[in-house]
């Protein structure tokens, strides 16, 4: 271990995950091993080979957490931000992400109101209030599988309010949740092809694993949005050049 670090100033990995989960509740041991596997974080390491982690760690960490959540980088375009952090450089001046964009034109996966829209919690009353739309076309939207609460619950998410409140705007061009049941079933197969890439990693008995599968999940989901947006952009291009 070096010795410019006070040893009384490290943390063990279990410390930073308890000092992390206050603002990242699904961080976990695996996750972090994970992203220093990844190279995003390096630990100084004890004579017996035990993980200690400096301020500076644990605030590297904090930044690659709030990237994937906040703006669904990708862990390369992380890990390059944080090589030019280290190199001096000033990062504020780049040019700012656009809403639905990463650093290298992808498309992120959107949240409700920024952050990850898992966190969001509401009951029925308050999605409707928030969407701004009648208990009856909330029925309609579950009816044709649009809107669901979460698994083994009666709450809604941010991802249901995002997806509410997409459907109210496009209602107001005169379609109703029955047109868009084709949206669904196209979502559903598209997660399917992601499945099928991450699944022989959630087989593997390595507990990173896990988080790997995630990240695999996170990009690969960055592409199928990208690849339907250039698609659906091409076909509207070519109704106004016939």
């Amino acid at each position: 271990m070096s010795s410019a670090v006070p040893a009384r100033s490290l943390m063990s990995i279990g410390e930073v995950l308890t000092a992390l989960r206050r603002d990242f509740p699904d961080v976990t041991i695996s996750k972090i091993r994970f992203l220093e596997s990844e190279g995003l974080v390096e630990p100084a390491r004890t004579p017996s080979g035990y993980r200690k982690f400096g301020h500076q760690d644990v605030e590297r960490l904090r930044y690659v957490l709030a990237a994937q959540r906040d703006q669904y980088l990708p862990l390369r375009v992380i890990k390059e931000h944080l090589e030019s952090l280290d190199r001096g450089d000033d990062l504020r001046g780049s040019r700012p992400l656009r809403p639905s964009e990463d650093a290298d034109g992808l498309f992120r996966l959107p949240a409700a109101d920024g952050g990850d829209g898992s966190e969001v919690r509401m009951s029925r009353s308050q999605l409707l209030e928030a969407a701004g739309i009648e208990a009856a076309v909330l029925d309609q939207m579950e009816g044709f599988g649009l809107v669901a609460p979460r698994v083994g619950t009666t709450h809604y998410d941010g991802d249901a309010l995002l997806i509410a409140r997409t459907i109210a705007a496009m209602r107001t061009f005169g379609l109703e949740p029955r047109h868009l049941r084709a949206f669904r079933t196209g979502a559903e197969r598209e997660s399917g092809l992601v499945e099928q890439v991450v699944t022989p990693l959630l087989r593997q008995r390595d507990p990173e694993a896990r988080a790997r599968a995630e990240e695999v999940a996170r990009e690969m989901g960055a592409l199928v949005v990208r690849l339907h947006t250039a698609l659906i952009r091409a076909a509207l291009r070519e109704v106004f050049e016939r």
